[in-house]
């Protein structure tokens, strides 16, 4: 009854903040110039420069014929479990790259060229594979789970990606992607408080307006599938038995005629126990609520296969997640968290500090998968997200949302495909251009604060592909598979191979400044000796270090 309380309490204070329905569409389309309006004064401009944004870049080493490295995390890579911007996610071949925040979407590409590079000199003669679905794999048992050595937090992360294997199957956990991490800069935030009158605190009203831009993402993430979406086909040995209802393309390759992303499909990272989690966006407490809710609510299926199978541990619980970072979802409020504290537990306490987009495909025409046009669209977005009108979402709506973006990731590129706006009928072309309208505001705010027309050429690449649908990603990896239909292993194996190798030449070749390579060598080397010394110094035994970590009375790490 108290969260029920506390949930009414607080939506009725994001009602506060956004016009009421009844306010009328023009209204609620002024509020967006209102909003930039005030950032744009001279006294306030410099405000929206200071917003963070960062990468997360995947990506599976192979060997030279495309077959997945099955070889130990490079050394020379440092440590997985320490270094801040190189390591690995859920098997020990899929790399996690990461970029430190930066200011401006170009630095942001800049350093990740630069982790990829240094990479490269330390790959000795394996790839990256360009592409989010992997190639060919080898037996389930055979795909190596990422080891982070025998500290109790290095366990801790091995444990929970066994559980991974076991709810979701390794295939699953080998699809690659880029996650971005976008904050606007705290004042920014203050300033439209007091402008507006509200009478939440800054904290809350800044957590209530994240969840608003998360809300206004969810209604309009449709247009990031058309325009990004790069994975329309995959390999056919990925599925391995499932019901799929994709066509054949060539032996080694299925797909849909008019896919953007089988990624974010029904085909990838899912399982009936997710389909379960469903949060409310229409406040920060309820979402908190779910989550929490999900990492403590036994799961039939789970708890039959228990938590350990002959004294070893198979996964950290058998709840519906193991821990919150298991719920799936196309982005997340996040708050970088303390000593000893879950992820839930930093977003009560602190409230939203920056969202995290997880619904990015790898672009396999671009050597680190992403360019800089790609990143300032995106911050381009999320501030249109951000200001634009955000009332909450009914259920029909929250239905309506996850349609059409059900129907994008299956069929954007399907002429006159129609979406549905508020219960009414609208094609995705006048939806698009009528959204890329508004971002408009946005990237010339982005622009007007920086100086130049890089965000307005941004915005025309967009137009462009809304305009002339063979420009899109997904367009153009269809058009690049056709001479190479029927080819040994299939058309997606040889195009992602093609591509992996001509990235591995560019970036070998590409120069690296020595303070650069100084500086990722230091951070191997420090990495090493950090989980060295957590080994060293381990006490107790990981039974009781699982339970303090449930319980959040440890220090927290990414896991």
């Amino acid at each position: 009854m108290e969260n029920q309380n506390r949930q009414n309490r607080q939506n009725g204070q994001n009602r506060q903040n956004e016009p009421t329905a009844h306010a009328g569409q023009t209204d609620a389309h002024a509020l967006l110039d209102q909003r930039l309006a005030r950032l744009m004064q001279p006294a306030h401009r410099d405000l929206l420069g200071q917003g963070l944004s960062g990468i997360e870049r995947e990506t599976l080493r192979v060997e030279d014929n495309g077959a997945l490295a099955l070889t130990p995390h490079p050394r020379a890579l440092g440590s997985a479990l320490t270094n801040d911007e190189i390591t690995t996610d859920y098997s020990e071949a899929l790399l996690e790259f990461i970029t430190p925040p930066q200011r401006d979407a170009a630095d942001v590409i800049a350093r990740l060229d630069e982790i990829h590079q240094f990479a490269y000199r330390k790959l000795g003669a394996e790839l990256l594979w360009s592409d989010s679905m992997p190639p060919a794999l080898p037996p389930e048992a055979v795909i190596p789970i990422a080891d982070y050595g025998t500290s109790h937090i290095g366990m801790l992360k091995h444990v929970y990606r066994r559980g991974l294997a076991l709810r979701y199957g390794k295939p699953m956990q080998c699809i690659a992607g880029i996650h971005y991490n976008f904050s606007l800069a705290e004042p920014v935030w203050e300033l439209l408080r007091e402008a507006e009158g509200s009478k939440e605190s800054a904290r809350d009203y800044q957590s209530a307006r994240y969840v608003a831009l998360i809300r206004n993402f969810r209604r309009y993430s449709w247009l990031l599938m058309y325009l990004f979406g790069a994975s329309p086909v995959l390999h056919a040995e990925f599925l391995r038995g499932r019901d799929h209802g994709l066509d054949t393309y060539d032996e080694g390759t299925l797909g849909l005629p008019y896919a953007t992303s089988l990624r974010m499909s029904d085909l990838g990272y899912q399982n009936s126990a997710q389909s379960e989690v469903s949060p409310c966006y229409d406040c920060l407490p309820s979402y908190i609520d779910a989550l929490t809710q999900a990492v403590s609510q036994p799961h039939p299926a789970y708890e039959a296969l228990g938590t350990k199978r002959d004294g070893e541990w198979i996964q950290l619980s058998t709840n519906l997640l193991q821990i919150e970072n298991e719920f799936y979802a196309t982005i997340r409020p996040k708050r970088v968290t303390y000593s000893g504290e879950r992820p839930v537990q930093a977003l009560a306490r602190r409230g939203v500090q920056y969202v995290e987009v997880r619904c990015i495909d790898i672009d396999p025409f671009q050597p680190v998968g992403i360019d800089v046009d790609t990143a300032r669209f995106i911050d381009a977005f999320l501030l249109f997200c951000a200001l634009e009108h955000s009332p909450s979402c009914s259920n029909a709506e929250n239905v309506e949302n996850r349609d059409n973006f059900a129907h994008v990731v299956k069929e954007g590129r399907k002429p006159g495909l129609v979406l549905h706006r508020g219960g009414e009928a609208i094609t995705l072309f006048d939806w698009a251009e009528a959204l890329l309208d508004r971002i408009d505001r946005t990237a010339a705010a982005f622009d007007a604060q920086r100086g130049g027309a890089h965000y307005a050429h941004s915005m025309a690449l967009q137009r462009a592909k809304v305009q002339d649908v063979s420009l899109t990603p997904s367009a153009r990896v269809m058009a690049a598979l056709e001479p190479l239909r029927g080819t040994k292993g299939g058309a997606f194996q040889a195009f992602a191979l093609d591509q992996s190798r001509r990235h591995a030449q560019t970036l070998r070749d590409m120069p690296l400044d020595a303070a650069v390579v100084d500086h990722f060598e230091t951070l191997a080397r420090k990495s090493l000796d950090a989980q060295a010394e957590l080994e060293r110094t381990q006490v107790g035994d990981f039974d009781a270090f699982v339970a303090a970590y449930r319980a959040g009375t440890l220090g927290t790490v990414s896991v």
